[in-house]
């Protein structure tokens, strides 16, 4: 969601969340540098639904995208609202919740929707990287070309509000590691180094960017299988990619939840997550006579 410096904003739209019985809010991470704030939200699928849609009108309703500019990729406000199977929860009912969501997106807010990941209706839209191509400027001529109309929804441009990829997708792990250096260049290079699209870790997805309230330079990533390629990897890998180019790592951070089994077998503190706490765990959150569902707005 495309909101992470007005902590008034951002604790409406928790509260929005908040607001539906049967939901639990796992965490909410702002961050002013990427101007986005991740909401993990758990629950059984219909109530899950109604999170997700309340959270869509209040972010319609307060955030005006024509005055955002932050250094993480984004197409529209609401931005992207992925829905992730866990329990006794199938992906084929994700999938058809996914898009349930996706129309009403479209018929309430006229909002452009793009369904991603196992949603995806379309070749070369199983991804949120194709999807932000040209990102929010380039997004006017993206709904006017041929080849990009939305999955549903109006082929209009509204400068306030953008465009929404709505997925299905497996359990993702978003980690970011600092830097002590500011020079971007270096975290780069790093994420070049680690990703798997440049013959690094496979499933792994990687970008340097430049943290300016902190003066620090990050390589934030997004683990796709941490059963392939875990936390634990990628923080040895991007640390010893930085001391080859005589730059020390400072810290990690968890961008949301986690499972426990991404660490594997690693302790917080051993990947750079000092103060880490359980409920940071995913593990924490889940009932094993329940069949819940997470969203992670």
């Amino acid at each position: 969601m495309s909101e992470g410096r007005d902590h008034g904003v951002i604790e409406r739209l928790a509260d929005a969340i908040r607001s539906v019985g049967g939901v639990t809010l796992m965490s909410v991470h702002a961050d002013a540098d990427h101007h986005r704030t991740v909401f993990s939200f758990l629950g059984a699928p219909a109530c899950v639904e109604a999170a997700a849609l309340a959270l869509a009108a209040r972010v319609v309703e307060l955030i005006d995208l024509r005055r955002h500019r932050g250094v993480h990729p984004r197409v529209g406000a609401l931005d992207v609202l992925p829905f992730v199977p866990l329990g006794g929860i199938s992906m084929a009912e994700t999938i058809a919740l996914a898009r349930r969501v996706g129309d009403s997106l479209a018929s309430r807010h006229a909002l452009p929707v793009y369904y991603y990941g196992a949603a995806a209706t379309r070749p070369g839209r199983r991804t949120p990287r194709a999807l932000r191509r040209g990102e929010y400027e380039g997004l006017a001529a993206r709904l006017a070309s041929a080849d990009g109309a939305p999955d549903a929804g109006p082929a209009r441009f509204d400068a306030r509000t953008g465009a929404v990829l709505v997925g299905a997708r497996d359990i993702l792990v978003a980690f970011n590691v600092w830097l002590a250096s500011g020079e971007v260049a270096v975290a780069r290079e790093i994420a070049r180094a680690v990703r798997e699209s440049s013959g690094g870790l496979p499933a792994l997805q990687a970008m340097g960017v430049r943290l300016a309230s902190h003066g620090i330079a990050q390589v934030s990533m997004n683990l796709l299988d941490s059963r392939t390629t875990s936390i634990a990897d990628v923080f040895d890998r991007v640390r010893d990619e930085a001391r080859a180019r005589g730059v020390a790592v400072s810290r990690s951070e968890l961008v949301g939840v986690a499972p426990r089994a991404a660490f594997a077998g690693r302790t917080p503190e051993s990947v750079g997550l000092a103060g880490f706490t359980p409920d940071l765990y995913l593990d924490t959150y889940l009932d094993p006579g329940a069949a819940p569902l997470r969203s992670r707005a």
